[in-house]
């Protein structure tokens, strides 16, 4: 159960280790099936969603509650990374579809934001804001300058 940005969330989990070895797929083991029940705080309205899983993890690794702790944790990828890249860098509006463009473009973005966060940007526009002002400030950051 948690309680936070205006909603309550209820999540049940359920793991099973029936299919490993039935499985083609490489490395799968546990399977999960995992139930949320969320209510809007605001106006009560209650949405239900069921997902299904599969890890790679072992059953020793796989307890319930870690696979709980891994599916709440995707989210915090989907908002530090997927996010910036789609809002920041408008990366779906981008035309470059040849040859390895798209995915090299897609490295650069993350090394890009992975640069920044290391530095300590918690905010990626007003940090690429920042240094777009001068070349010292990239070189600095980077250490090649003091």
């Amino acid at each position: 159960m948690d309680k936070g940005h205006g909603r309550l969330e209820e999540r049940a989990i359920w793991t099973s280790t029936v299919l490993t070895g039935y499985l083609t797929f490489p490395h799968a083991a546990p399977v999960f099936r995992l139930d949320r029940i969320t209510t809007n705080l605001q106006n009560d309205k209650v949405t239900q969603e069921t997902v299904f899983g599969v890890t790679s993890l072992t059953p020793d690794r796989a307890d319930p509650a870690r696979l709980l702790q891994l599916a709440r944790g995707h989210w915090s990828i989907e908002n530090r990374l997927h996010w910036v890249r789609d809002v920041t860098y408008d990366e779906d509006r981008c035309r470059i579809r040849k040859g390895n463009g798209a995915q090299t473009m897609a490295s650069l973005r993350n090394l890009s934001i992975s640069i920044l966060r290391l530095a300590g940007a918690h905010f990626i526009p007003t940090a690429q804001r920042t240094l777009a002002r001068g070349l010292n400030r990239v070189l600095r950051l980077r250490g090649f300058v003091k």
